[in-house]
């Protein structure tokens, strides 16, 4: 599922958006020279399921091994793990507390970020 992101189009440093991140709760996973994905982890312990929210960056100055390199956001996904390994975004139903939790998360990155 992508959501509204309001944080679409912003551009920070690595250094900078990685402090926000840390400090939100996301860890960056995937990363290459001119991408990164910011991962936010929700635990539905009734219902046994990880969901995942899924910030996709791409550099636009520099390359990412650089602390100083720009990085533009873009889409935000939310999905839920499945098994052995992967999310499933596209025909996973979210539980509404956790798609309002994940939009919270990005209205609060929203807030750091402008």
């Amino acid at each position: 599922m992508i959501l509204e992101n309001k944080t679409k189009g912003l551009k920070s440093e690595l250094s900078h958006l990685d402090a926000v991140m840390e400090q939100a709760g996301f860890v960056r996973w995937q990363w290459e020279y001119y991408r990164a994905t910011y991962d936010y982890k929700m635990i539905d312990n009734d219902a046994k399921h990880d969901y995942f929210l899924r910030i996709n960056t791409r550099v636009v100055e520099g390359k990412l091994e650089s602390p100083s390199a720009v990085l533009v956001i873009e889409e935000a996904y939310l999905g839920v793990a499945t098994f052995p390994h992967g999310v499933n975004y596209d025909e996973a139903v979210i539980p509404a507390p956790y798609v309002k939790q994940a939009q919270q998360k990005i209205e609060s990155l929203l807030q750091h970020l402008s």
